[in-house]
């Protein structure tokens, strides 16, 4: 088949996937059903007010999965994809996650840019997280062009769209006033003018003077001051600032948070009457940390870039962040040994499955049809029970000793992948699981139970098969002489007692690892607390 064929058979599956990507690329289809002329422009956007969250990140990576999926659809339709930082916006409060909080203390109200980095290292607050940001995206390699609020401020890159706020401003009031409670609508104005007095951003009424030369209007001080607002001297309301970006860059396509729903329907009203309309784009929820509350910048609730990194593969980080990105999920370390495996599940089910199948497995939109490779000997799942048992001081040359048991030429240089993970499993161990394992005694039915399994598996040599071991230990769970009531129960016996958790893995894989002779001493060591 030429690849002429290849292409069109994709394109063609692809307009009929239910896959979200390809949903949210068909309405680009509907906004330019002759196509556009010139690149569709996708954006995302972030405020840089506190450190950067995996929160955050989500919206590129989900967003240049429509652009692939759009790019996909039309056979290479040219697209750009702007990462665009907010960080004109004025300092609201101190995050609590920053050293020197006193340096920023002494600067609220002041563009982020343009006040000092607590860190040290940058020239400024945002150029800080601006750095953190991008770091992030290219270690992924997103393709991406990076837009700071600041920069087309200062240099004039909005003047012009700044000019048709000023000349629009009365029909802006008129959209945003009725959505205000009384007291905030005595003070608003869609245009914040920078103080030449403090060079803070000033929430304060306005009067446009002269629309064309940007002149404005407003007193600071006390005193009645007028304004040029071009040239990095204002900065536009959040909604208004929205609004004035799509227009001004030729956004086709954003999507936002479920707590920007009405932002945006403001923003896209504004947008018309700037003579743009507002991008198609997909509204999603929002992660929550642990406790079930959102996660925020400041207070740093959520799991940071390097958490995730340490204690998961970056291939379980975008496969979550692809997951119902329409339902609510929690963001914290117990969601990664889950995320990792799965992963692996539907990259090791991407080559048999048709191409419409394929079109539907998230491991085609995060590599681009290029598949995840050799598949992983063993589950994450299983190398942290492994872990688990051998305790917080296990070594990696502890655990490739035990994998032997289970892994043909067990060498980390044969498995790369699988080496990786084993290191990512020791620190998640030692610092998310260690704390929290307690193995409990066994009851006395369960003690019966496990003096049979001792016994069974004495009878087997040291290379049985999972299967033949998981046989063994199935029959005793079904053994009525224990008084188990059902498989359920024996195996969360077995995971309490022998593992220390609530939950683990197919038991005959775990002692076909640990070895029979490791899992006869773990049993030992349980009947020896009944007795």
């Amino acid at each position: 088949m030429t690849h002429a064929h290849i292409a069109d058979n994709l394109t063609s599956a692809a307009q009929v996937s239910k896959a979200w990507p390809f949903e949210e690329a068909r309405k680009l289809l509907k906004r330019y059903p002759d196509g556009k002329d010139g690149p569709v422009l996708f954006e995302t956007g972030y405020g840089p007010s506190g450190l950067p969250h995996i929160g955050t990140f989500q919206e590129v990576l989900r967003t240049t999965l429509v652009r692939r999926a759009y790019e996909t659809l039309t056979g290479g339709a040219p697209t750009r994809l702007v990462a665009f930082s907010d960080d004109m916006d004025g300092l609201r409060k101190v995050p609590d996650n920053v050293p020197n909080p006193g340096l920023l203390a002494a600067h609220i109200g002041h563009p982020l840019s343009r006040i000092p980095d607590p860190f040290g290292r940058f020239e400024s607050f945002a150029h800080h997280n601006n750095a953190m940001l991008r770091d992030f995206l290219d270690r992924f390699h997103f393709d991406y062009e990076f837009v700071s609020s600041s920069e087309m401020y200062n240099s004039g890159g909005f003047d012009d769209a700044l000019r048709d706020v000023l000349r629009q401003y009365e029909a802006i009031m008129a959209i945003m006033l009725p959505t205000l409670r009384a007291e905030r609508a005595a003070t608003y104005s869609p245009v914040l003018p920078i103080s030449p007095t403090t060079g803070q951003v000033l929430q304060v009424p306005i009067e446009v003077i002269d629309a064309e030369a940007g002149i404005v209007a407003f007193t600071d001080f006390g005193e009645r001051v007028e304004h040029c607002i071009f040239g990095g001297q204002a900065k536009l309301q959040w909604k208004v600032d929205w609004a004035m970006r799509w227009v001004a860059l030729g956004v086709d396509y954003e999507m936002y948070g479920k707590d920007l729903t009405d932002s945006g329907v403001q923003s896209g009203r504004i947008a018309k009457v700037l003579g743009g309309r507002k991008p198609e784009g997909l509204i999603y929820e929002l992660f929550l940390d642990e406790k079930g509350e959102k996660i925020s910048k400041s207070r740093g609730n959520g799991l940071t870039i390097e958490q995730w990194l340490a204690y998961g593969s970056e291939d379980s980080l975008g496969f979550y962040l692809y997951r119902e990105p329409k339902s609510a999920k929690s963001l914290h370390p117990g969601v990664i040994p889950r995320s990792v495996d799965e992963y692996w599940q539907f990259a090791a089910n991407l080559p048999n499955q048709s191409l419409e199948q394929q079109l539907g497995n998230p491991v085609w939109h995060l590599t681009g049809g290029q598949g995840a490779g050799e598949p992983l000997p063993v589950t994450y799942g299983l190398l942290l029970n492994l872990v688990g048992v051998l305790g917080p001081a296990a070594t990696a040359e502890q655990v490739w000793s035990y994998l032997s048991n289970y892994v043909a030429n067990a060498d980390p240089a044969a498995h790369p992948a699988l080496d990786a993970l084993v290191g990512r499993a020791l620190t998640y161990n030692r610092e998310v699981v260690a704390t929290t394992l307690e193995r409990r005694a066994p009851s006395a039915g369960e003690t019966a139970a496990l003096r049979a399994l001792d016994e069974r598996l004495a009878t087997l040599p040291a290379d049985a098969t999972a299967e033949d071991i998981q046989t063994i230990v199935y029959e005793i769970g079904k053994d009525p002489a224990f008084g188990i009531e059902n498989l359920r129960d024996w195996f969360k016996a077995l995971y309490e007692v022998l593992l220390g958790s609530s939950q683990g893995p197919r038991m005959g894989s775990f002692i076909a690892l640990y070895g029979i002779d490791g899992t006869r001493r773990l049993i030992a060591e349980a009947l020896a607390k009944a007795d």
